[in-house]
């Protein structure tokens, strides 16, 4: 049985479910190889231009599984160490991952956003919270560190360093509002609104064209890498030059004289 589930729920968008609520969609090896395929499906499909990502049951993600994780694919042969390794680095490259994928992703949070789980809210592009959502690096409650895949470097990016410091080193639980006070999330709604408010926000976004949907997303998550304003304008105008040469911008033109929806193709 797949332990992620992929719809198609409205015109371009899709919905990407960890879908293992009696184990609160935690994280075991085949979880996460199912979401390795879901995501490859996604990106392979070019109607879709929106993912909406969120966690069946009461829980988005509770981080990794502890009592029935399993083996990383490919790894019967190995020894402890290679074995390890590969394990960590099997985990780790979700988020690049879904970095990866042409579409943003918003993440639908409700209930427990724990460990590992929050670093998969981290890798999507928008996050939404229910009032039910509560963040925890986990790791550092259970012996380990609290650093995962990539969390150390995408938290302080998101909250600053000071909140992302004491989120880790603490493993305090952040609840709704105090993730969007610090800006983990960009809003919080009531549990049962928060899947309809990431398909409307999507619906939105899929007005807009498929060419600069990408590229925003490509872009901003290039910029977090670069080392100075002026590789990020440099950047931008480079994707900027591409874009105009899509006719998207003739088309929004003719739209607003002729006062009706634009209607992109690129």
């Amino acid at each position: 049985m797949a332990l992620v589930s992929l719809e198609s729920v409205r015109p371009h968008i899709s919905l990407v479910t960890l879908d293992n609520p009696a184990r609160l969609n935690s994280m075991s090896f085949a979880l996460v190889t199912d979401l390795y395929a879901t995501l490859d499906e996604v990106a392979a499909d070019n109607d879709c231009r929106v993912v909406v990502l969120t966690g069946a049951g009461r829980a988005f993600c509770s981080g990794l599984e502890l009592e029935q994780a399993g083996l990383p694919p490919g790894t019967d042969d190995l020894g402890r160490n290679r074995m390890g390794m590969r394990a960590m680095e099997f985990m780790g490259g979700t988020v690049p991952a879904m970095r990866a994928i042409p579409q943003p992703i918003i993440a639908a949070v409700k209930g427990p956003a724990y460990g590992g789980g929050m670093c998969l809210t981290l890798g999507a592009d928008i996050r939404l919270a229910g009032d039910s959502a509560v963040f925890c690096a986990a790791g550092i409650n259970n012996g380990l560190s609290g650093t995962e895949l990539g969390v150390s470097w995408l938290l302080p990016r998101a909250v600053g360093s000071s909140h992302s410091a004491e989120m880790l080193l603490t493993g305090k639980l952040v609840g709704a509002e105090e993730a969007m006070r610090i800006g983990l999330v960009s809003r919080v709604v009531p549990d049962a609104e928060v899947l309809d408010t990431a398909f409307e926000m999507a619906e939105a976004m899929c007005a807009f064209s498929p060419f600069g949907l990408e590229q925003t997303k490509d872009t901003l998550w290039a910029s977090l890498e670069v080392g100075s304003l002026q590789t990020a304008v440099d950047l931008e105008n480079r994707t900027q030059l591409l874009a105009g040469h899509t006719g998207n911008l003739t088309e929004a033109s003719a739209a607003f004289r002729e006062k009706r929806r634009p209607v992109y193709t690129e």
